[in-house]
């Protein structure tokens, strides 16, 4: 849970405000009850590839009470010039991505998300709380518990498993 600001009061992570691909406000709180695969994203990376895996992903478990959620992110050797709006479109054309994609955000430094901030916070590891590069997956239970942080170069394969185990 995150400390709310204004209140100093921990937050869920429903009640976290995140942009929308369109750049309004908005929470995930539509996403509450369900298994999370948050995903800080870049159609530039070497990574962008793993698009087709978390669709992959997405469309196996979806009806099963799972959801990809992209985030586009620009911080790591501008891998993201894209609005997310064109990000957007460009998974869809290139990787026939239709999991859900939100406003861009910032993962690390002084204007991190919110959301990121809470993700890295509860997930801090050998590397401490910073985001490494581009595609880290946040695993999220479906209570809102933030379960694991995986790297950049693990693939939407190998936590497949994991999933299919957490939704059973």
């Amino acid at each position: 849970m995150a400390l709310s600001k204004k209140e100093g009061k921990r937050m869920s992570i429903y009640e976290i405000e995140v942009l929308t691909v369109s750049g309004d406000l908005t929470t995930l709180e539509d996403y509450k009850g369900q298994l999370l695969l948050i995903v800080n994203t870049a159609s530039g990376c070497g990574l962008a590839p793993q698009f087709e895996g978390l669709e992959k992903l997405y469309l196996e478990f979806k009806d099963q009470g799972f959801a990809v959620l992209g985030f586009p992110c620009n911080q790591f050797a501008g891998q993201e010039p894209l609005t997310a709006e064109q990000a957007l479109s460009h998974c869809q054309l290139t990787y026939n991505t239709t999991f859900p994609m939100f406003g861009k955000v910032k993962v690390n430094g002084p204007e991190t998300n919110p959301l990121f901030d809470l993700l890295k916070k509860e997930t801090a590891g050998l590397f401490g709380e910073k985001v490494k590069w581009n595609f880290t997956k946040f695993l999220v239970a479906k209570d809102g518990t933030i379960l694991k942080r995986f790297a950049p170069t693990t693939t939407p394969e190998q936590i497949r498993d994991e999933i299919a185990s957490l939704l059973s």
